[in-house]
């Protein structure tokens, strides 16, 4: 009870960090309501995206835990294609899905609600992850196994645990507010190894490195910014 009292009483980073971190793994673990927390990706940032995985007319972009609507949205207006989004909170699936009816995109983007650690991926050929380190890795196997070849993941902000990037860069949204774009390509070899997802590969410690410092602070996606 006297540690219980002390730890409560902390403000320290290090014990909000820690404590933070054990939550969220928690979460991904048990697949409880949400991998991260809401909060919305500034459209600016949302094209940098979509550009950064050349997004065609003819893929199907995947983005999970699609929050207001935004990603699957803007790839079907400017890019062309398809897109799905898959959420978890009632509300944000409804809006979303209201938002496509209002803009008359129903031929163009859906939205399923559940959860996308139990979702079917094998439709899609682009897959947004905006999510903790942890829950990449956790979904890494599901992307490797039913992803087909030539597909891109883009992963915002943190890495992808045991793969390794064809590419990575810095983009700052109009806020000033930074943000890193991991690209994954699925390669076309029947050899391909879970572990070497892009053909033209970097140096694993790169960012393996640095997915985990972000981790570390235990920063939560989807906080940085409103749009």
């Amino acid at each position: 009870m006297v540690w219980q009292a002390a730890r409560d009483s902390m403000k320290w980073p290090f014990f909000r960090r820690r404590e933070r971190s054990i939550e969220l793994l928690r979460e991904s673990l048990s697949a409880v309501k949400s991998a991260a927390n809401f909060c919305s990706t500034p459209w600016s940032v949302v094209r940098e995206i979509l550009e950064f995985a050349e997004v065609r007319p003819d893929d199907v972009v995947y983005d999970l835990g699609s929050g207001d609507g935004r990603i699957p949205i803007l790839a079907a207006q400017e890019f062309g294609c398809r897109a799905v989004g898959i959420e978890l909170d009632p509300d944000l699936f409804m809006y979303s899905a209201k938002r496509v009816a209002e803009l008359n995109l129903k031929d163009r983007v859906s939205f399923i609600y559940g959860n996308f650690f139990e979702a079917d991926l094998r439709s899609a050929s682009v897959v947004v992850l905006y999510l903790l380190r942890a829950v990449n890795g956790h979904l890494r196997a599901r992307l490797a196994s039913q992803l087909p070849a030539g597909s891109r993941v883009v992963a915002v902000d943190f890495d992808v645990p045991g793969w390794r990037a064809e590419r990575t860069v810095s983009i700052v949204s109009d806020g000033n507010v930074e943000y890193t774009l991991y690209l994954y390509r699925r390669s076309s070899s029947g050899a391909q190894r879970e572990s070497t997802f892009a053909d033209n590969a970097t140096p694993l410690a790169r960012t393996a490195s640095a997915g985990a410092s972000k981790a570390a602070t235990g920063k939560n996606p989807k906080e940085k910014e409103n749009a």
